[in-house]
């Protein structure tokens, strides 16, 4: 057993994320493991860029109010206590609404090569915008 009773706060890079965004890694996998798991932080308006995980992605909310999207265009709202799984190599991205902090648990299965995760480009201001009103109101 290994309590651990501290992970430093670590600003997100950039080159991944639009916005502000602070994680916590809660588990780093050590071989044979495979399991990742994060912490992640939303500002408002913050969000991943594009990517895809080659074992797929399971992400739950802990606090406030975020969307998930996908390439197809479907974009869910997603509140504390909810959990969204994507299927593997699916392209998406998630964050925070425009008003609301979002923070939620990633848990990742990594492949033999790493974490499996394929970064892409970022989400678009005007993509962003459209996910926003797909779910308002």
């Amino acid at each position: 057993m290994e309590h651990i009773t501290e992970t430093p706060t670590l600003k997100a890079p950039a080159e991944r994320f639009t916005g502000d965004v602070y994680l916590n890694m809660i588990s780093t996998p050590v071989e044979p493991a495979r399991l990742a798991a994060a912490l992640v932080r939303f500002t408002p308006g913050a969000r991943t860029d594009w990517h895809a995980h080659a074992l797929g992605q399971v992400l739950h909310v802990t606090d406030g109010v975020g969307l998930v999207g996908t390439r197809d265009g479907k974009v869910v709202r997603v509140s504390a206590g909810e959990t969204v799984t994507c299927p593997a190599a699916e392209e998406h991205w998630h964050g925070a609404t425009d008003t609301t902090l979002m923070a939620h648990l990633a848990l990742v299965v990594g492949d033999a090569g790493g974490d499996g995760t394929t970064w892409l480009e970022p989400v678009t201001d005007d993509r962003y915008a459209a996910a926003l009103a797909t779910v308002s109101g």
